[in-house]
């Protein structure tokens, strides 16, 4: 990936074609997890990160803080998720993003590594995988954890280009 840049008002990265594809395959698990019936998917541990609890206490205010939230926390994420799908070059190449789309690549970032976090059990301790250029030494696991280490670069790379058009760092 070549990190993004402030190119005027936009902001432009790079994504190889293998990202390109992480990148979508991503995208369509976090679809299919967050259009599932809620009464099919409760306690999925990754469902309690992305749409959080009201409440840690009081089950039935959580309960009432869901109802009034849930549905538009979806449809929120749901938005994003469309916006980076519609800004991805299907056989990889240059992306190129206004502000507001650069937002919701930054939410739907973060939520594809609260997903992967949650599912790996990812902590402040975990290092990221040692693995060599052609792969050897990669295993599911550390092929996982190297895609949540690239979505963080992802993440990092538009936060400075962001704050570079705010007058923060370059």
């Amino acid at each position: 990936m070549k990190p993004f840049r402030r190119k005027g008002e936009e902001l432009v990265g790079r994504l190889a074609d293998a990202e390109a594809d992480i990148v979508g395959l991503l995208l369509d698990q976090l679809e299919q997890l967050l259009a599932a019936d809620p009464a099919d998917s409760g306690g999925d541990p990754v469902l309690a990160r992305l749409l959080p609890s009201g409440h840690a206490t009081d089950p039935e205010l959580a309960a009432e803080f869901r109802d009034l939230t849930e549905a538009g926390l979806r449809s929120g994420k749901a938005d994003d998720l469309a916006t980076v799908r519609a800004t991805v070059p299907p056989d990889g190449g240059e992306v190129r993003l206004d502000a507001e789309q650069a937002r919701a690549w930054l939410r739907t970032t973060n939520d594809l590594r609260l997903a992967m976090g949650t599912r790996l059990g990812i902590t402040a301790e975990t290092e990221p995988p040692e693995i060599d250029a052609t792969g050897d030494g990669a295993d599911d696991e550390s092929s996982q954890l190297a895609v949540y280490y690239w979505l963080t670069a992802v993440q990092g790379s538009l936060i400075d280009a962001l704050a570079a058009g705010r007058g923060g760092r370059r």
